[in-house]
C-alpha cells in the first residue's frame, strides 16, 4: 500500500480530524528557524562577535583585559586586605625559599637556580595572572620534567645543561602565550584526570625514590624508570658511609628541620652529611638564554625538547588553572583560562631573562596561600620580595645545608602527589577510567615520563574517539499519567506504541557516528523489542527521531540521512523529527532534508509527533481497508467482511488493530485521542 495518500496531509489538518468524542491535541507548529521572531546569531561569523565585543570595551575595561591585576589594584581595600597579603605572602615566602632549592637540586641545577625561579615569574605573574591565590614558582613535577629530558642530552653538570634549562623556561613561556592567545585552552581537556592522577602519582614515586640517596650515602643512578633506580638503590647498599652514629640522622631526614639541620652541621661538620656549599649572593642579572647555537647541533633532540614542552605545559596548566579556578570559585570572582595561560606564559618568558627554569602553580603553597588569607596578587609580590631579600642577604647561611634536608622536602612535598585513593575510587565506580589511571601508571613507571604520559594520552584519546563514534541511543517511551517521553531502560514502566519507534540521539551526528546511529535504527525496526500487553503489528510503520540532544550535524550526516529516509520509505516506514535546535533545523532545511521528510513531520514535541502518527493511522485505516479489499478482486455490493491476499494482509492487520487499540491521554490539560499504551 502506498502512504502518500496520508504523508501529504498537514500535522494542523490531522489534528483537527481526530475522532471519539474527545477534544483534540493542540499541536505547537515547528517556526521555520529563520522564521519571524528568531535571530540568525547561531550563524555569525565568531570574529564578528569578537570584534563586537572590542567595540564595547571601554578604556577601563582594556586595561583590565591586558593587565589583570588592574582589576584588584583599584578595588583594593587597605585596612582589609594589606594585613591578610602581607601575612600570607610572608608564610609561603618562607615556606618557598627551601622547596625552591630543593626542586632545583631535583632537576639537576645549582640550588640558585630554585631562588631566581622563585623571584621574578612571581612579580609578572602577580601583574599578569589572572589568579589572586595562585603561587607560581619551581614545582617537583616540572622539575623531575626537566631532569629527565636535559639529562639525556648532555651531562647535569656541564654549563650547557642550565643555558638548555634555561631556555626551555623560554620555549614553554612562547607556547604558553600563543596558546593563550588563540584561545587554545581547551585542548588540555582531552586529557582525562585519571591519566593525570596516575602519571603524578608514579612520579612521585620515582621522585621519592630519586633523592633516598641523600639518605642512603652513596650515589643513586638519575633515571625517570623505577627499574633503574630500585636496581642501582640495591646495587650500591655495600658503599653507604660507615659512621654509624649518623646514619640516624639520614633517616631521619623527612622530620629534621632545615634550621636544625644547619645548625647541628656547623658544630659538628659531620663528613657523612653532604651540604648544599656555596650559594652565590645577589638577585639575577638580565641575560638573554643561550644555548641557541647548540640547537643545530641538537636538531634531533629539539623535537624532544619542544615535545616534553608541550607534555610539560598540559601538565602543569591543568595544575595551575585547575588550582586557580577552585580558588577563585571560593574567594568570588570569575577566572578566565586562557588569560591564566597567557598570565602563566608571560612568566617563563620574563623568567628565562633572569635565568629561571620552568615555573607553574603550586598546590601546596598555593593552598597555604589561600589559608592564610590572601586576598590579591600582593601576596604573590610579598612572597617575590621575601625571595628577593633571601638572595640579597641570606645566601651565605645557606650553605651548611644539609642536602638530606633538601630531600626530605622533596619527598614530604610529593607525598601528598600519591594518589591511590583516586585509584580505589575509579575502580568502584568506572572500570574504563580506572584502566586508564593504571596504565599511565604503569607505563611511567617502567618506561619513563614521555612514554608514560604518551600512552595514558593516547588511550585517553581513543576512549574520546570511541564514545564520540559510539554514542548513546535510547528508545523513549511515555511515562504514565504524563506527555514526558524517557528511555524505557531506565524507565520500563514507560508506555511504547504499536509500530511507533520513539529514539534519542544523544550526541552530534557526524560522520564518525552516523554508520552506528543508522545500524541501530535498523536493529530497532528489525529487533521489536517485546511487549507484555497489547495488540502485536509485528512490524515498524513509524521512526520518531528525538533530536534535542543533538547539537550539530555535518555533511555526511546530511546525506546519510537522505539515504535512510530512501531505505524506509521503500518499507513503507515513515520517519518524523522532533525538537531540533536552531542550527541543526537550520542545516535540515538548507539541505532539503525537511522538504524529503515533509514540513509536517517535523515537530516541537516528541508527544506531537506520536500524536499524529496515530491519528494517521486512524485518518488512514478505512482507505487501506479498502484498498486491500480491491486488491484480492472480493468487492461486492454488499458490505462483507474483506479477504485481503497475503501480501496486503500486513497493512490490513496493522491498521486494524491501531485502530481497535484506541485509548486517551492527558496533554496539557486536555484530553486527547490516542491509541492504546503497551508497557514494555
Amino acid at each position: 500500500m502506498e502512504r502518500s495518500s496520508y504523508a501529504s496531509r498537514s500535522s494542523s489538518e490531522l489534528a483537527a480530524a481526530a475522532s471519539g468524542g474527545g477534544r483534540t491535541l493542540r499541536v505547537i507548529p515547528m517556526r521555520h528557524p529563520l522564521g519571524s521572531g528568531s535571530t540568525s546569531s547561531s550563524s555569525s561569523p565568531w570574529w564578528r562577535a569578537a570584534v563586537g565585543r572590542a567595540r564595547a570595551m571601554g578604556p577601563l575595561e582594556w586595561a583590565e583585559a591586558a593587565l589583570p591585576c588592574v582589576a584588584w589594584t583599584r578595588k583594593y581595600r587597605w585596612k582589609e586586605d594589606l594585613q591578610a597579603d602581607l601575612a600570607a605572602g610572608i608564610t609561603v615566602g618562607v615556606m618557598l625559599v627551601p622547596q625552591a632549592m630543593s626542586y632545583a637540586k631535583l632537576s639537576g641545577l645549582h640550588p640558585i637556580y630554585g631562588l631566581y625561579t622563585g623571584f621574578v615569574p612571581l612579580f609578572v605573574y602577580a601583574i599578569f595572572g589572572s589568579s589572586r591565590q595562585l603561587a607560581v614558582g619551581p614545582v617537583a613535577l616540572v622539575s623531575l620534567l626537566v631532569s629527565n629530558v636535559l639529562g639525556g642530552i648532555v651531562n647535569p653538570s656541564s654549563e650547557l645543561y642550565t643555558e638548555l634549562a634555561i631556555l626551555l623556561a623560554l620555549m614553554v613561556g612562547i607556547l604558553e602565550c600563543l596558546m593563550g592567545l588563540l584561545r587554545l585552552g581547551w585542548l588540555i581537556r582531552f586529557i582525562s584526570h585519571s591519566v593525570i592522577s596516575g602519571f603524578t602519582t608514579a612520579s612521585a614515586i620515582v621522585i621519592g625514590l630519586s633523592q633516598i640517596k641523600y639518605f642512603l650515602g652513596y650515589n643513586v643512578t638519575r633515571s625517570s624508570k623505577i627499574i633503574p633506580l630500585i636496581e642501582s638503590i640495591i646495587a650500591g647498599a655495600d658503599e653507604g658511609k660507615s659512621n654509624k652514629r649518623l646514619r640516624f640522622l639520614r633517616a631521619s631526614g623527612p622530620l629534621t628541620a632545615v634550621v636544625l639541620g644547619t645548625i647541628f652541621v656547623k658544630i659538628f661538620h659531620p663528613p657523612a652529611i653532604s651540604v648544599v656549599g656555596e650559594i652565590p649572593q645577589g638577585l639575577p642579572k638580565f641575560s638573554i638564554p643561550q644555548g641557541f647555537e647548540h640547537l643545530m647541533s641538537l636538531v634531533p633532540t629539539a623535537a624532544l625538547i619542544t615535545g616534553v614542552a608541550i607534555l610539560y605545559f598540559t601538565i602543569s596548566f591543568q595544575e595551575s588553572v585547575g588550582i586557580a579556578k577552585a580558588l577563585a570559585a571560593k574567594n568570588g570572582y570569575e577566572l578566565d583560562s586562557n588569560k591564566e595561560l597567557f598570565g602563566l606564559g608571560i612568566a617563563n618568558i620574563c623568567g628565562s631573562f633572569f635565568s629561571s627554569y620552568p615555573a607553574t602553580g603550586s598546590f601546596s603553597r598555593s593552598a597555604v596561600n589561600h589559608e592564610s588569607g590572601a586576598k590579591t596578587g600582593l601576596s604573590g609580590i610579598i612572597m617575590g620580595i621575601i625571595i628577593g631579600s633571601a638572595l640579597l642577604f641570606m645566601t651565605p647561611l645557606f650553605t651548611d645545608i644539609p642536602q638530606c634536608a633538601l630531600a626530605a622536602i622533596v619527598i614530604s612535598a610529593v607525598t601528598g602527589l600519591v594518589d591511590y585513593e583516586e585509584a580505589i575510587f575509579l575502580w568502584s565506580i568506572d572500570k574504563k577510567d580506572f584502566f586508564l589511571w593504571a596504565i599511565t601508571f604503569i607505563t611511567t613507571l617502567v618506561f619513563g615520563i614521555e612514554i608514560g604520559v604518551l600512552v595514558g594520552v593516547a588511550f585517553s584519546l581513543a576512549f574520546v574517539i570511541h564514545e564520540s563514534a559510539n554514542p548513546h541511543i535510547a528508545v523513549l517511551g511515555r511515562l504514565p499519567g504524563t506527555t514526558v517521553y524517557r528511555n524505557t531502560l531506565q524507565y520500563p514502566e514507560a508506555y511504547t506504541y504499536n509500530g511507533i519507534v520513539v529514539v534519542r540521539i544523544d550526541a552530534p551526528i557526524y560522520f564518525a557516528n552516523i554508520s552506528y546511529i543508522k545500524d541501530r535504527l535498523r536493529e530497532y525496526e528489525l529487533n521489536l523489542p517485546s511487549s507484555n500487553k497489547g495488540l502485536d503489528v509485528g512490524r515498524v510503520y513509524f521512526v520518531i527521531l528525538e533530536m534535542s540532544p543533538v547539537t550539530y550535524i555535518d555533511s555526511s550526516a546530511v546525506q546519510a540521512l537522505k539515504d535512510l529516509h530512501q531505505e524506509y520509505k521503500a518499507r513503507h516506514i515513515q520517519i518524523a523529527i522532533a525538537n531540533p535546535n536552531q542550527q541543526v533545523h537550520l542545516l535540515l532545511s538548507r539541505s532539503g532534508i525537511i522538504d524529503l521528510i515533509g514540513a509536517g513531520w517535523c515537530f516541537v514535541r516528541v508527544h506531537d509527533a506520536v500524536h499524529v502518527c496515530l491519528q494517521h493511522v486512524q485518518n488512514s485505516s478505512s482507505n487501506a481497508l479498502k484498498l486491500a479489499v480491491q486488491a484480492s478482486g472480493e468487492l461486492s455490493d454488499s458490505v462483507s467482511t474483506p479477504k485481503p491476499e497475503k501480501q496486503h494482509r500486513k497493512y490490513y492487520g496493522f491498521f486494524k488493530n491501531l485502530w481497535k487499540a484506541r485509548d486517551y491521554a492527558h496533554a496539557d490539560g486536555e484530553v486527547q485521542p490516542l491509541l492504546r499504551q503497551n508497557l514494555v
